[in-house]
């Protein structure tokens, strides 16, 4: 028998044995059940689903109540006219589309074409929060082809509203779950570094002396929302320093790009202007160990965690 024969039997045996476990899954859970409940899910409330699949709201309300009787979860939670997941329908969502893209991965492993499967895993970022950051985090996912990465972009608020209704596994932020916050939730430190002040290559004989400069070189800040910002004001008022304040903005991203046309000094994470300071744009006039941002992920305690998050935040990142 040729090696080409051995292949060919090998993927039929590997398909016959996928597609006896898919017929397992759908005589267990009901085909119908579930596909009804994957419609409401995607739709976000009864009606349209029951418009999209032809079928009357009250029917379509019935199968997912025998849905949720045979799994003994319960899947969604009313909120004014919408449906929205809970932790245990997120979880069944997530399976239920794995489950039709194995139907699909089944006809294309009998067809021969190239079948596919991926985890997703849905992270919110704070609007504040640095890109390189974010980057350094999640680019090792973008490598992998069986990961499907999700990332929304908001305020802290929107992003931790999202977390609760399962819409996110986890939010990335430059400031931990506030103290007296309702959520039941856990910030994990990701990383750490000194804030700097940084600005364009000087010329010669052009050296700079901290604190004193201060009182006269126009400087780019972040907003009073930021912790950096804070410590850099106590720190100034501590040292009876009053910087000149040139700009003060909320957003990392914009902070970059106006400190490479600025012709004073900025105060950021050299993260922030990784490319600029490795391109001799930019240079750290001067680093203020006492100031440090610190990032972190944040999640709730959850049934049924994404693997993916536990990947993430267990391992350390340097930047």
């Amino acid at each position: 028998m040729s090696l080409e024969t051995k292949k060919v039997k090998y993927n039929r045996y590997i398909a016959l044995n996928r597609y006896i476990l898919y017929k397992y899954v759908m005589a267990t859970l009901n085909y119908h059940h579930l596909r009804y409940f994957r419609a409401i899910a995607h739709a976000g409330n009864l009606s349209r689903a029951a418009l999209n699949m032809n079928i009357s709201q009250s029917a379509l309300s019935i199968q997912l109540r025998e849905l949720e009787a045979s799994l003994g979860e319960k899947l969604f939670e009313r909120k004014n006219r919408s449906l929205i997941l809970t932790e245990a329908g997120r979880m069944v969502l997530d399976y239920a589309d794995v489950i039709f893209r194995t139907g699909d991965e089944l006809m294309d492993t009998l067809k021969q074409r190239s079948p596919g499967r991926r985890q997703v895993v849905r992270i919110g970022a704070v609007a504040t929060l640095s890109r390189n950051f974010q980057h350094a985090l999640l680019s090792p996912l973008l490598n992998r082809p069986n990961v499907e990465l999700v990332v929304r972009s908001g305020s802290m608020r929107e992003l931790l509203s999202a977390l609760q209704a399962h819409a996110l596994d986890m939010v990335l932020s430059n400031l931990p779950l506030r103290a007296d916050s309702q959520m039941a939730g856990h910030s994990h430190l990701i990383s750490q570094q000194a804030a700097s002040l940084i600005g364009k290559p000087p010329g010669k004989n052009q050296p700079f002396h901290f604190p004193q400069d201060l009182r006269t070189i126009p400087l780019i800040v972040p907003s009073l929302d930021s912790s950096i910002r804070s410590l850099f004001d106590v720190l100034m008022d501590r040292l009876g320093i009053r910087p000149v304040i040139a700009a003060e903005v909320d957003d990392m991203a914009t902070l970059r790009l106006l400190a490479r046309d600025h012709k004073g000094l900025t105060l950021v994470p050299p993260v922030v202007v990784k490319g600029e300071l490795a391109a001799g744009t930019l240079v750290e006039r001067h680093r203020i160990e006492g100031i440090v941002e610190s990032f972190y992920a944040i999640t709730i305690s959850r049934r049924f965690p994404n693997a993916l998050v536990r990947e993430i935040i267990s391992k350390p990142l340097k930047i």
